[in-house]
């Protein structure tokens, strides 16, 4: 590779990893509307998704700085994708924020190698998992089937 492509390759790499500490804090934002909004029987899900994107995070912010970028801070306040009014709604915004992001973690794994790639691909499996969990159902490629 040339010098040129060397730094198209390391842009790339940065920007998919900024996008997924981007949803990371949307998660984690998200999470704390699901937790607020979602039925008792299923905080402790709720939580266990709240501590898990705060860890994962926690991650990228890392990754990002040893890319050699400063991490992107967290907003204030997200738009969430639609009104969460009561259970069902948080359910769905809880499938909908995993969704998101085994997308932008299969943009990781495309743009990255060693072990940003193998973190990447952990966070792509924990989201496709946890969507599973909150929709009760599943795609053939989990953050790959919107781009078919």
């Amino acid at each position: 590779m040339t010098t040129s492509q060397d730094s198209a390759v390391a842009r790339a790499t940065v920007a998919a990893a900024q996008a997924a500490l981007a949803a990371e804090h949307a998660a984690v934002y998200g999470f704390g509307v699901v937790g607020g909004r979602v039925e008792e029987e299923r905080s402790a899900q709720a939580r266990e998704a709240y501590d898990a994107h705060r860890a994962r995070r926690d991650v990228m912010s890392r990754a990002v700085r040893a890319l050699g970028a400063e991490p992107e801070a967290a907003s204030a306040a997200y738009a969430l994708p639609f009104p969460v009014t009561d259970g069902a709604s948080a359910v769905r915004l809880a499938a909908e924020l995993e969704r998101r992001l085994a997308a932008v973690y299969a943009d990781l794994v495309r743009a990255s190698t060693g072990s940003l790639r193998r973190e990447a691909a952990a966070g792509l499996r924990e989201a496709a998992v946890r969507a599973v969990r909150w929709s009760g159902g599943s795609v053939a490629f989990p953050g790959l089937a919107e781009r078919v």
